[in-house]
């Protein structure tokens, strides 16, 4: 037994004070294994409130958006109805204008007439004035010849 003794001892010189320095390293990870733990966790929470605020963020960011899309469909009606208040507009100017190129058209013809009549009338007054002084003449030769 002499031999098992001699073999048990050598075993507890060697692998104790390794078994003793390995449970020693065994309980300085598990600390740091827990320190980890609570540091995951802290993230876990820290990631789940920035998920809420993210989801937050998108449900006020898609509010938004309706309420710029109903915004947008209302300035597009808008629009729409204005460019039809322009095309009546511009219906109405052109009929304006087609009148008041008939009106103008109807005037010049007529000022054309009246500025012909002024013209023959000038042309009888003139004649009537020359009608009148040749009258004149032929009384003061007739007077001068003694007829």
């Amino acid at each position: 037994m002499e031999i098992t003794e001699a073999i048990k001892k050598a075993l507890k010189e060697m692998v104790l004070p390794e078994l003793s320095q390995i449970r020693t390293e065994y309980r300085e990870i598990k600390a740091i294994l827990e320190l980890t733990n609570k540091r995951l966790d802290s993230v876990d929470i820290h990631l789940a409130d920035q998920s809420r605020r993210i989801d937050e963020t998108n449900r006020r960011i898609d509010e938004t958006n309706q309420k710029v899309d109903a915004i947008h469909m209302d300035l597009m009606k808008r629009i729409d109805e204005t460019n039809r208040r322009i095309d009546e507009t511009n219906q109405k100017v052109d009929a304006i204008h087609t009148d008041l190129m008939k009106r103008i058209d109807e005037t010049n013809r007529r000022i054309d007439e009246v500025v012909f009549s002024i013209g023959r009338l000038h042309n009888v007054i003139v004649r009537r004035e020359e009608h009148e002084d040749l009258k004149e003449k032929v009384k003061k030769i007739s007077q001068h010849v003694g007829l």
